[in-house]
């Protein structure tokens, strides 16, 4: 029997539905004939704004509601940011297709009431990173995020910042700084970007400054394991190398045991090894992140002797007074395999020890209580 629709099930924010939205627009460009039907699921996550991630505790507060779906057969697939995605999956379903990324880093926002001066080439283009806006901040500024991850490398850098708590919508977050509640806000620049409000951003932050969290700017497509008919469609929206990429970071990740109790962070790009081809947009030129951009070099280029994959890597502590970095670099092909040999790097260099302090004690009950 020929099917001619299916569904999508998604979370009902603004950006979700941008990102279903934008599977179903590529999905009708390989069949026109193909009815598809957007299906809306509200989340635990999305239930919860008056406490931290971190303290709700647990894993797939984003999706585990929409996975319920796909296993009751009333969505066909589900469109996540992988950001999202813990590396375990119920059993049946599984993340079929990675879609290409958008700008993996984070951007911060001013207030327009508090903006600081801009120092020179702060939105963009080729400077150390101690002339980025984070420096010019008053003492003590209020700064709302959402992400210990960004909250821990933040206070690396200023600890003097005042870090709190920012849950809601990407328009909620807008409206609550543009209220004045707070100095600034760090969100993923991704989702700025594709919901139009690139103008918003006072600066994209540097990976050296914030490495982005593991997934961050790719959309992913999760589905049943057994439906053959869904996987062949969705097959083509496979971008490869990010998928290369997103693996090692997921690897690196899921060895680590990581949730969003605990700063954790990751950043894979695939570069050719005989010109160094990065991308100057996306990537800018430090060391030893200057190895290698978001887009990196073709798909096409993915199979010859001269890629290879880069990845940095960090574990933090909530109060961002100890940061373990890696880095790690090989073979496209070993990109799982690289994501763990960084993340037994890591561990052995002190992050084991962070990892046991985080998950043996409760979430903090301080302002700077946010999630990954």
């Amino acid at each position: 029997m020929k099917i001619n629709k299916i569904s999508i099930g998604t979370r009902g924010s603004k950006l979700a539905l941008w990102q279903a939205e934008w599977i179903k627009s590529e999905l009708k460009e390989l069949y026109p004939d193909l009815e598809i039907e957007l299906i809306k699921i509200k989340t635990t996550g999305d239930k919860i704004l008056d406490v931290p991630l971190a303290k709700v505790g647990g894993k797939g507060l984003f999706v585990k509601e929409i996975e319920e779906a796909l296993l009751r057969h009333e969505a066909d697939i589900a469109v996540h940011s992988i950001k999202d995605v813990p590396t375990e999956f119920p059993d049946g379903l599984y993340l079929a297709v990675i879609c290409k990324r958008e700008d993996p880093r984070d951007a911060f926002i001013s207030s327009k009431k508090s903006n600081p001066p801009l120092p020179p080439l702060s939105k963009g283009g080729r400077r150390g990173i101690n002339r980025s806006i984070i420096y010019y901040l008053p003492i003590g500024a209020k700064i709302g995020t959402s992400s210990l991850r960004r909250s821990c490398q933040l206070l690396n850098n200023r600890p003097d910042l005042k870090l709190e708590q920012l849950r809601g919508n990407l328009d909620t977050r807008l409206r609550k700084l543009d209220e004045g509640q707070f100095d600034a806000i760090i969100l993923a620049a991704a989702g700025i970007k594709r919901l139009g409000l690139e103008e918003r951003i006072s600066e994209i932050l540097s990976p050296e400054i914030s490495l982005p969290a593991i997934g961050q700017g790719a959309i992913g497509i999760e589905c049943r394991i057994d439906d053959e008919f869904i996987n062949k469609l969705i097959a083509p929206l496979n971008h490869p190398e990010t998928s290369i990429c997103v693996k090692a970071e997921r690897a690196f990740l899921e060895r680590l045991e990581g949730g969003c109790q605990v700063p954790i962070a990751a950043y894979a790009r695939i570069v050719n090894k005989k010109s160094e081809v990065r991308s100057q947009k996306s990537n800018p030129p430090f060391h030893p992140l200057s190895k290698g951009g978001r887009e990196g070099i073709n798909d096409s280029a993915l199979s010859t002797p001269n890629s290879k994959l880069i990845m940095d890597g960090l574990v933090g502590s909530i109060t961002g007074d100890r940061i373990i970095k890696g880095y790690i670099e090989g073979r496209p092909g070993h990109a799982e395999s690289l994501g763990i040999a960084l993340a037994e790097d890591v561990l052995s260099r002190g992050a084991k020890d962070i990892l046991d302090e985080v998950y043996d004690r409760s979430a903090p009950t301080i302002d700077r209580e946010i999630s990954n």
